[in-house]
């Protein structure tokens, strides 16, 4: 793809979204002064995509592997677990589906754009092309090598058919290249592909990098323990001043250590070198875990912004997609802030994303349920999944009420209750709430396609605030919420507050899986201090 350059959209593109644009916001579209909280768009990984399916069930939640391809002035999103979701501003995201003929979207899909075709593939799929970028796809053929033959390549000396993380680059000759990995530590390729036929190699692959244990990132491990095992795998390449940046992925998306790195080249088919500040995304703990394998594409803002998947520590296989600004240093070494997990502000939103995106919003809630041994502050929970576990920073465990509780409440205590402390206020101003998806590679439960068997489309709630914890304001109501979506991203306008309380009005039932809350997170700055009476 040549990344950054409008491209024009076809008659079919027009049709199908001039309705849905038109109800997005235009805001975050340029740099308009010092950003202000409660006026200035903001985004939150892991980013709040709605669902495909339209029963409230977990379909494209779980979702990995993605590759956003500006077309036009729309933005579309690929992945693993998902069709094509569609944005103006990398901000507000629609679904819409993906017509695949003779076939499914393919695992870790990705798209380019050539001579006036879109052209499609994945892990295991054939090459698809399409006259629209959202279909009606059709087989082009298999991957051919340069004598026309099926492809077959060998990877640590074992024969292997069938395309693997694929991603095709257009030079801004029009010349059309594919990047793809071996297998396990044998790293990445690149191969030139015939103008004519786009499924068939133009020469013989050329291997560019493979594992490199001395790289601690890229081992195996949650603790990279492994010291000879690694997985190389996503490769995404885009050009910026004349240099080719190279992104990849390792060591593996079953470990939370998975993580992003850059090489970089004059040449599209090398030598690249390898960066000096990689890992270029990485982070084991937190909500935001095992940013790998993604894509970089420039925004509305003219900056570049990385797109990631978030593996999450629980339940197996879950994972979602997070975003953040690219920067790139005098010597135009790329890096990346993050990746983050707190209120950004949106692209556009100031001048230079990567080293003002921060909107100074952190997590409030923390541990306060536990920290607090607060009584009372939640109408119920299950055993082994306590109500605390809302509030302790982890994507890996999750809150459960009671099943006869119709409408089950938090309350989290932001500020101490001791007395040999002051009183601490807060000034709220944003939350986010992650809701258990049971699904996904090798997920147990409910899986991405079950049915919901009860209860709305959506999950509602309402938030409420006090500054004594006796008397209440509402401070957001959803309870006619109809978007479904597994994380929930709200702002608010800036409240002075010592309690927060989440109450849940309603929710998708769905089969084998009931309802959790995996992290409530209440975002905001501290206010001044008083005295306790």
């Amino acid at each position: 793809m040549a990344l950054g350059r409008p491209l024009a959209v076809s008659c079919g593109a027009v049709a199908v979204l001039a309705t849905a644009v038109s109800l997005w916001p235009q805001s975050g579209a340029r740099a308009l002064g010092k950003p202000v909280i409660g006026k200035s768009t903001r985004y939150c990984s892991p980013l709040p995509l709605e669902t495909s399916s339209r029963d409230g069930s977990p379909q494209g939640v779980s979702l990995g592997d993605v590759t956003v391809v500006r077309e036009g002035d729309v933005y579309y999103l690929f992945g693993t677990g998902g069709g094509a979701w569609l944005s103006p501003n990398l901000v507000n995201w629609k679904y819409q589906a993906v017509d695949v003929r003779g076939g499914r979207l393919p695992v870790a899909p990705h798209v380019a754009k050539y001579n006036g075709a879109f052209y499609m593939s994945g892990n295991s799929a054939p090459l698809y092309r399409a006259p629209n970028i959202l279909g009606p796809y059709e087989v082009l053929g298999p991957w051919l090598n340069e004598k026309g033959e099926p492809w077959a390549g060998v990877s640590n000396g074992k024969p292997w058919t069938g395309a693997f993380d694929v991603d095709i680059f257009i030079d801004d000759h029009n010349e059309p290249y594919l990047y793809f990995p071996g297998r396990s530590t044998d790293g990445i390729y690149v191969v030139p592909l015939d103008p004519k036929s786009l499924n068939r190699f133009a020469a013989a692959p050329r291997h560019l990098f493979g594992f490199n244990p001395s790289h601690v990132w890229e081992r195996w491990g949650d603790r990279n323990e492994y010291a000879s095992v690694g997985w190389i795998e996503g490769p995404w390449v885009f050009k910026r001043n004349g240099v080719y940046y190279l992104e990849y992925s390792a060591s593996g998306t079953q470990w939370l250590s998975y993580a992003s790195g850059v090489y970089t080249s004059r040449n599209p088919l090398g030598p690249f070198v390898y960066s000096p500040r990689n890992p270029l995304l990485r982070k084991t703990t937190g909500i935001v875990t095992g940013p790998g394998h993604g894509c970089v594409v420039k925004g509305p803002d003219g900056a570049w912004w990385v797109f990631y998947t978030i593996v999450l520590a629980n339940p197996p296989g879950g994972r979602r997609i997070g975003m953040d600004p690219v920067g790139f240093d005098a010597n135009g070494t790329m890096f990346v802030r993050g990746p983050s997990e707190t209120p950004q502000w949106a692209p556009g939103v100031v001048a230079n994303a990567a080293r003002d995106g921060d909107s100074g919003s952190i997590p409030l809630s923390v541990n306060k349920l536990r920290a607090m041994n607060q009584r009372g502050a939640f109408t119920s929970q299950r055993p082994g999944h306590d109500a605390a576990y809302a509030l302790d920073d982890s994507n890996g465990t999750w809150w459960e009420p009671a099943e006869d509780d119709l409408q089950p409440s938090l309350t989290v205590d932001l500020g101490s209750i001791t007395q040999f402390e002051n009183e601490q206020l807060f000034t709220v101003d944003s939350t986010r709430i992650e809701f258990l998806a049971r699904g996904g590679f090798g997920a147990g439960g409910a899986r991405a396609g079950t049915p919901a068997v009860g209860g709305t489309t959506a999950f509602r709630y309402k938030i409420e605030v006090s500054l004594d914890g006796k008397g209440y304001s509402t401070v957001l109501n959803k309870s006619d919420n109809s978007i479904t979506r597994y994380t929930e991203f709200d702002e608010i306008a800036p409240v002075r507050c010592r309690y927060v309380r989440l109450t849940l009005t309603d929710w998708p039932r769905t089969a084998n899986a009931p309802l959790g809350v995996v992290e409530f997170t209440v975002f905001g700055t501290a206010a001044e201090a008083a005295r306790l009476p």
